[in-house]
Formats: structure tokens, C-alpha cells, sequence
């Protein structure tokens, strides 16, 4: 066994991680934070996300999306590797919009799913640019369709499961629904790393 050194993602403490043939014999990723900021994540109560938003959320979200910190994909690898690897429906993460993927020079949706090496397709392409963060409830319900197929997406009649960051009223999960379903999507599922 072999002892590494390198250091959270998060807070920048060391952290010592212990290769040994129960990690490389089950597929198991190096743990990427350390303890303490673990514990500050909160599992959510729902099949359909992996965490609660808390204040250790919202830090990571800022961090990884608007201070561009693309290696904080990483971090929940395992959690979603575990939750999806078996996943029989095609996995659609949400698209950002061409102009806000240049701006912010990755999709966070697609690094985290490459960082838990779980496969995916884009069949869809955001249609604005505004987020929904930054509209209210009533705001939300009433907003124009946000995607539309891609101009050489096939959509069959099989089962797809939309992957985004965060789920907050819904709202841009039931559009991408909608959108596939008309395309003759047989199911749409989502799974969110966040429950908001």
C-alpha cells in the first residue's frame, strides 16, 4: 500500500490518501476533500438528488461555476458514479447556452458527469441566456420554452434521464421534458446533485 499526498479541493488541507487493492480492484475514486468539508454537505432525503442546498453548497456551486474552478467536478464523482453507473436510460445533462459555456469555458453539468466516468449524449441546446436564478417563482412558471432539440438530435422511444446541478421550483427540467417527450421520448426521468 502506498500513501499520496495531495489536498482538498475545497479548503486546501492536506489530505492523505492510502492506495490500496480495495480501491483499485472496485473502481473506487481517491477521495478528493477532506473529512471536515465533507461533513458540511448534507445528504438529501429524495431519490432524485444527492444533496441538500445548505451554505457548503452554495460555496461549492459559486466556486466550481462562476470562479471557473473546473477540478471541483471531481468532488462528488464517487456519490454520482455510485448513483448512475447502473443507470439503464440515456443521460441528458441540462446544456448551458453556447454564449454562457464560452464565458465560463466549461459545461459544470458535463464535467461532473466526465469526472464519475458515467457516458452521456446532448440532444438538446439552451435557447437563452438568462438563468433561472435570477427570476422569481411567479417569473419561472410563466418563462418562454428554454431548449429545443439540437438540429441533428434523434430522440427515440426509449427512456432518458435529464441530469442537472441543482433542482430549485423545476421549472427548466419540465421544459427539457417537454421538449423530449414531443420528440417521442418514451420517459423522462431527472436526477439533480442539489435539491434546492
Amino acid at each position: 500500500m502506498n500513501k499520496i499526498e495531495s489536498h482538498c479541493l475545497i479548503c486546501t488541507q492536506p489530505l492523505k490518501i492510502t492506495i490500496s487493492w480495495k480501491i483499485i480492484l472496485t473502481k473506487q475514486f481517491s477521495p478528493t476533500i477532506c473529512e471536515r468539508c465533507t461533513d458540511r454537505f448534507v445528504p438529501s432525503q429524495s431519490a432524485t438528488s444527492l444533496y441538500q442546498y445548505n451554505e457548503a453548497m452554495k460555496d461549492y456551486l459559486h466556486q466550481l461555476k462562476f470562479l471557473q474552478d473546473a477540478a471541483l467536478a471531481k468532488v462528488f464523482r464517487q456519490e454520482l458514479h455510485n448513483r448512475l453507473t447502473k443507470e439503464k436510460a440515456m443521460i441528458l445533462p441540462i446544456p448551458m447556452h453556447p454564449l454562457k459555456q464560452q464565458e465560463r469555458t466549461f459545461s459544470h453539468t458535463d464535467e461532473l458527469l466526465k469526472a464519475a466516468h458515467i457516458p452521456f449524449m446532448q440532444l438538446l441546446e439552451k435557447t437563452t441566456t438568462e438563468t433561472q436564478s435570477s427570476k422569481n417563482r411567479e417569473q419561472r412558471l410563466h418563462v418562454a420554452p428554454l431548449f429545443r432539440l439540437k438540429e441533428d438530435a434523434q430522440v427515440e422511444h426509449k427512456n432518458y434521464l435529464l441530469f442537472d446541478d441543482i433542482k430549485t421550483t423545476g421549472t427548466t427540467l419540465e421544459h427539457a421534458t417537454t421538449v423530449l417527450m414531443q420528440a417521442g421520448a418514451k420517459n423522462v426521468q431527472y436526477f439533480t446533485l442539489i435539491e434546492g
